[in-house]
């Protein structure tokens, strides 16, 4: 389907005693390139992590972020044998410098290690609970990839709009300037002649010869075809919801384009064609930085 490089995700859910947040964010890259912050005790399930992004993110730079807290019921534990020595400890201070107050409960349990939790190397949790919480923020990466993928498929129509009126109009224009260029050798050669009769048939190859090399009925073609493909692919993509990322072919079909339009504008020698060139490859190059965001 059409996705954009650009989105982000968010989920979050247990893991063994802990709530966990994973944050997922992307920008497009060449390839797949992923970047993984764990916490230390979840650092042994990083090759679970990466193969859940892989299966969801073709191509893109992906960021992943997890960040864990303890749940607001998480079992703390008092150690009784701890307490009882901490509390033995302190009434014997208040007995033998003669200290006024007592002992009371809150004095004890402040005593290091009365009250324990679990330590971040003995939490208990699963790979595969840690990589449900991943799955579902790539889901909602997915979804955003994919909202701002058909926002761009739209921009992408627009644009070759703009370049298929472009191409109308040097349609249009091409055979005008072969016509004017031949008028112009004509009017050269008869004034050079001054008098002289001229070789017709020389001439009429010299024309034919002309026209020839300032023919850009080929590159046009190719370059219809090429928009045909590329709108082809958009609408594929957008129908299969399953389908291969479409990037990489759009993108193939761009330096397509481009090769054609800068064919005809080295062949158009007239300053209509070469202004509506220019502006072809403007349109290109701002289909291009749309592309470049495409999976």
């Amino acid at each position: 389907m059409i996705r954009s490089m650009t989105g982000f995700g968010q989920a979050e859910g247990p893991v063994g005693p802990l709530r966990v947040l994973v944050d997922v964010r992307t920008v497009n890259h060449r390839f797949f390139s992923p970047s993984i912050k764990l916490p230390g005790s979840f650092g042994r399930w990083e090759t679970d992590v990466r193969e859940a992004m892989r299966q969801k993110v073709s191509r893109g730079h992906v960021t992943l972020t997890v960040r864990a807290e303890r749940q607001a019921d998480a079992a703390i534990a008092i150690d009784e044998t701890r307490f009882a020595a901490a509390a033995s400890q302190l009434q014997a201070l208040v007995e033998r410098y003669g200290l006024t107050g007592g002992v009371d409960l809150a004095s004890v349990l402040r005593m290091p290690e009365v009250l324990s939790a679990p330590r971040e190397d003995e939490e208990t949790g699963t790979a595969a609970e840690l990589v449900a919480v991943v799955s579902q923020a790539l889901d909602a990466l997915g979804r955003s990839r994919a909202d701002e993928g058909a926002r761009l498929a739209d921009i992408l129509r627009q644009r070759l709009d703009l370049i298929e009126a472009a191409l109308a109009r040097i349609a249009a224009r091409a055979p005008e300037r072969i016509v004017a260029h031949r008028d112009r050798l004509r009017a050269s050669v008869k004034e050079l002649a001054d008098g002289v009769a001229v070789d017709e048939t020389r001439l009429a190859q010299e024309i034919a010869i002309l026209a020839d090399r300032m023919d850009v009925a080929e590159e046009l073609d190719r370059f219809t075809a090429h928009i045909a493909a590329f709108r082809a692919a958009l609408a594929e993509a957008g129908a299969d919801a399953g389908g291969e990322p479409v990037g990489k072919r759009l993108g193939f079909l761009l330096q397509e384009m481009l090769r054609e339009a800068n064919t005809t504008g080295s062949k158009a020698a007239d300053a209509p064609i070469l202004h509506e060139v220019v502006g072809l490859k403007e349109e290109l190059e701002r289909v291009r930085e749309q592309v470049e965001n495409l999976e």
